[in-house]
């Protein structure tokens, strides 16, 4: 079944040729995947094109945000659904996995103008970012930072935009309460901070290794 999913993906895209897109996405993900880079499943990322794509249909705002190191792969995915001018900011502190995004960017047929680059810790530039004006934001972060991108991240969402929390359930792990080690602990509180979080909506799905998705009403 995934394989078919994967197969059906952005074949009806108009903002870069089809074919392009998908060679630049599997080149993406096959390079991430030699570098030991966590990066979203074809069914993820499918979500996250959809995602994207709500926004502009909404008419709120239409920038997305990809905290990742695999902004390749999140890129891409994310552009498969934005608006013609819409641009994707990429967050990661690693300025050789930047370029390598860029040349991803390039190969899918996208103009450079469609993003920006911020070679940096995400926590030490999210608060320099434009507030109510991101529909989408992707976070793959460590289950320390969790909390603490949540609360970074949520000024930055517009109303009906959604924070994508990566790996957030740890493979399950988080459910299981005789794991007591630190990135559980971690995530765990994470989790519960985002169900007491006044305003969101929160949906949990059990792909990858489980995705926390945050909607501000």
């Amino acid at each position: 079944m995934n394989s078919y999913i994967e197969s059906r993906l952005h074949m009806n895209t108009q903002d870069a040729d089809a074919s392009a897109l998908g060679a630049a996405i599997a080149a993406a993900r096959a390079e991430a995947t030699e570098r030991g880079l966590a990066a979203p499943s074809p069914v993820v990322g499918g979500l996250l094109s959809t995602l994207a794509a709500s926004g502009a249909a909404a008419g709120t705002g239409t920038g997305a945000v990809a905290i990742t190191p695999s902004a390749g792969v999140v890129g891409l995915h994310m552009l498969a659904g934005l608006p013609d001018k819409a641009t994707v900011t990429c967050i990661d502190p690693d300025a050789d996995r930047h370029a390598r995004a860029k040349t991803s960017f390039r190969d899918a047929g996208y103009s450079p103008s469609r993003a920006r680059f911020l070679p940096a810790t995400p926590l030490d530039v999210l608060g320099r970012l434009a507030a109510d004006s991101y529909h989408l934001i992707y976070a793959d972060v460590e289950p320390v930072d969790m909390q603490a991108t949540i609360d970074a991240v949520w000024p930055l969402l517009t109303r009906g935009g959604t924070l994508v929390l990566a790996q957030s359930l740890l493979d399950g792990t988080v459910a299981d309460a005789s794991r007591i080690d630190r990135d559980t602990i971690a995530a765990r509180s994470a989790n519960d901070y985002a169900d007491s979080f006044e305003g969101a909506v929160v949906t949990r799905l059990p792909l990858d290794s489980g995705l926390t998705l945050i909607t501000r009403r």
